[in-house]
């Protein structure tokens, strides 16, 4: 099979064998096998074959020859389910908007280190220079932007000194993790379908202005509701009234305090925005006719959710 274009990464665990040979140099690769053949992801060193890729199926391994020579490139890919080839993008560059301690943003760096999240955490925003998320990120290296700019302070930015900022960036998108301040006309505008909020309800339940941490806990159980969970949902100019993008569902249970269903529910919300961040910057974001958003699966690209 002809490869000019194909292009994937190889572990510096994996045990290779190069062979010298003058007339008709290979590389070799022995691998554990995969549970799809279609399906190629390894991570580390990327190698362009020139000529001829050719897998080989033995008992308990899969050899891959590459006939000619391979040239090392200095770009990351990623699988495409089913294509038989991997298609290669650029990382995306998240900012990360917080008020609070930031346990969100922290899951999504995490996963952004660990290769999840095909992306990078650019920048923090936060309305409270001193508050855990921001500490976090000053920790990390990660720069940090005061926003909005507070009363009677020259520190912080207007929300023209915002978008511009973020665009110096290169900002993909935006993810709002725990953000209480309401997002300027200016900001939605400037990145339009790119910015994201996590509401701790199954909106458009118990949304809206004055709902937000433990206040959201306790209208749910005050409801009777037998369920509850994390909404993301695309931001516009108003307070969880966006697009519903994904969502989460946990018990509400008969015992449940506030408190206790609350962290239930941060459990869920730590799952659901790492996944939802890994789908954006892998671009499975699809949209129906009637304007509705769906995620691609990853496993199988005929599946929505």
């Amino acid at each position: 099979m002809e490869a000019q274009n194909l292009s994937f990464g190889l572990s510096s665990t994996l045990p290779t064998s190069p062979i010298q040979n003058q007339k008709n140099p290979f590389f070799q690769i022995l691998l554990k096998p995969s549970s799809s053949s279609n399906n190629l992801t390894l991570k580390g060193v990327l190698l362009k074959p020139h000529v001829s890729f050719s897998p080989k199926s033995f008992p308990s391994k899969e050899f891959f020859q590459c006939r000619n020579c391979l040239q090392r490139i200095e770009r990351e890919a990623i699988t495409v389910p089913d294509s038989g080839v991997s298609k290669e993008l650029r990382k995306k560059k998240l900012a990360v908007f917080v008020s609070g301690g930031g346990s969100n943003f922290r899951s999504i760096y995490e996963a952004t280190l660990e290769g999840t999240v095909h992306g990078e955490v650019a920048v923090l925003v936060t309305n409270k220079n001193d508050c855990g998320g921001a500490k976090y990120a000053r920790e990390q290296g990660i720069p940090v932007i005061l926003f909005p700019k507070a009363k009677n302070s020259s520190e912080g930015l207007s929300e023209e000194d915002l978008v511009g900022s973020l665009r110096s960036y290169n900002i993909d998108f935006i993810l709002l993790a725990g953000y209480l301040k309401l997002i300027p006309t200016e900001l939605v505008q400037a990145f339009p379908r790119s910015i994201f909020n996590i509401h701790p309800s199954l909106l458009p339940s118990f949304g809206g202005k004055g709902y937000y941490g433990i206040k959201v806990h306790k209208a749910v159980i005050a409801s009777g509701a037998r369920y509850s969970g994390p909404t993301i949902h695309y931001v516009d100019e108003h307070y969880d009234t966006g697009r519903i993008l994904a969502q989460g569902v946990v018990p509400v249970l008969a015992n449940d305090t506030a408190e206790t269903l609350a962290a239930r529910v941060l459990q869920e919300e730590h799952k659901l925005y790492v996944e939802v961040a890994a789908a954006l910057c892998e671009e499975r974001i699809v949209w129906r006719e009637d304007g509705v958003p769906l995620i691609r699966s990853k496993e199988d690209p005929n599946h929505y959710k």
